[in-house]
């Protein structure tokens, strides 16, 4: 495959296949708890991760650099997944998720300003401003339609912001301290740090108990070996080989094409103002990312 459809396909693969992580967390819900899923989830991937590893003759860090990937995660696989499976546990929409989780890019520029020493142009603190009163809109309306209770509570903000706090920085400290890992076993190390977290909130929070059927095996599989697998090794990859900001601007593709999905799944729709929200959203990620912000030179 030529080099330039090669940049083209990687990104395009891994944009649909963490905007199926949304939808599988929709269907594999009604039958496990959040984080008895999660760990579920995790220790399955660390199987064919451990064949890989083997196979491939994966190198693995020391001490110190375990740690970094530990932290790392603990942020991205941790507190982001928990965030958005217990937002959609409790009843927020996954396209809403998917949205607010969107604001990654504008939240990653932010950190990695004060992390990464990279600057940010004045077009993109337009975008950011633009990207917050987007999301401000949709959260207007969904939660003006939830006011008698049927829907999500606003306590679920709470874990869609946890999400998104947590996949920005550890987009930023995996760019940081863990570029020089071996994927594979970087990724083992990540997931077992985030198993041990879920492990502790499924046994002091949850019952612990699964209901199982096809649809909640076929979300499970997907979500190990399309989610935990594919995706999140393409996104190491990238986080490898492009700026943090860059490699983040592929996150606001992921709110439209999740939406949709979820639109022919679920039969989830957004009123005019939400629809209007979502595109000024969108709009203003894109104006953040164009371009990339450039390292200060010293």
């Amino acid at each position: 495959m030529p080099p330039i459809y090669y940049s083209l396909f990687v990104p395009a693969l891994f944009v649909w296949l963490w905007s199926t992580g949304f939808i599988g967390a929709k269907y594999g819900l009604p039958f496990a708890e959040p984080f008895t899923l999660l760990l579920l989830r995790m220790l399955l991937t660390l199987i064919p991760l451990a064949v890989l590893a083997l196979v491939m003759k994966s190198r693995w860090p020391g001490w110190r650099g375990a740690g970094h990937l530990a932290v790392t995660g603990l942020l991205v696989q941790g507190t982001y997944l928990g965030g958005v499976f217990y937002a959609i546990d409790q009843g927020m929409p996954s396209g809403l998720v998917s949205l607010i989780v969107g604001l990654q890019p504008l939240v990653t520029a932010l950190a990695a300003v004060l992390l990464l020493r990279e600057t940010v142009a004045g077009r993109q603190w337009s975008g950011l401003v633009m990207g917050l009163v987007g999301v401000a809109l949709v959260l207007a309306e969904k939660l003006g339609e939830d006011s008698s209770g049927a829907g999500f509570s606003p306590v679920t903000l709470f874990w869609a912001g946890l999400s998104l706090v947590g996949i920005s920085l550890g987009t930023v400290y995996q760019k940081r301290f863990g570029t020089g890992v071996d994927l594979i076993s970087g990724t083992m190390i990540q997931y077992t740090a985030a198993a041990a977290l879920f492990a502790l909130g499924a046994f002091t929070l949850e019952t612990r108990e699964i209901q199982w059927s096809l649809q909640f095996s076929l979300a499970l599989g997907w979500l190990v070996f399309g989610l935990s697998v594919s995706a999140i090794l393409i996104l190491m990859w990238l986080i490898r080989r492009g700026a943090a900001s860059q490699v983040a601007s592929l996150f606001y593709l992921v709110p439209p094409v999740t939406a949709l999905e979820a639109f022919i799944l679920f039969d989830e729709r957004l009123g005019p103002m939400a629809i209007a929200g979502g595109v000024v959203a969108v709009a203003g990620v894109a104006l953040v990312v164009t371009g990339g912000p450039r390292p200060v030179k010293t």
